[in-house]
């Protein structure tokens, strides 16, 4: 009998992970590299595994993560998204929980873009009346 895998698409800024859990001791790879020697940075790795600490499933499933775009940090937002999703796919009682803890909503947040004949997306070049 093969192995049940749950997957879910995770996405922050202009980072997209493809999360997929799977019974095992709670290893985390990400692009085939263990994630504390992806992610160097220990509020990152918290990032991580907050879906996996609230629901107690710590050491409980293998996470597996393919990611690309973006920064470290909107990765690790992608991941955490991802996570989240794959776990309610996993169990769907989980869901209040992390609804509670605003893990579920997606944060769509991006760069805004530049505009033509303008200094940057916002600022203006200086108004001059004369």
């Amino acid at each position: 009998m093969a192995e049940i895998r749950y997957s879910a698409t995770g996405k922050r800024k202009t980072s997209i992970a493809r999360v997929f859990l799977q019974k095992g001791e709670g290893a985390i790879t990400i692009n085939g590299r263990a994630a504390d020697d992806y992610f160097g940075r220990e509020t990152l790795m918290m990032m991580l595994k907050y879906p996996l600490e609230i629901t107690g499933m710590i050491g409980k499933y293998n996470v597996f993560v393919n990611v690309r775009g973006g920064g470290l940090a909107g990765q690790a937002g992608a991941v955490r998204h991802g996570i989240t999703l794959a776990l309610i796919d996993s169990d769907s009682d989980l869901r209040p929980k992390l609804k509670k803890e605003g893990l579920i909503t997606r944060d769509a947040r991006v760069k805004e873009r530049k505009k033509y004949g303008q200094k940057g997306a916002r600022k203006r070049f200086q108004f001059s009346k004369r």
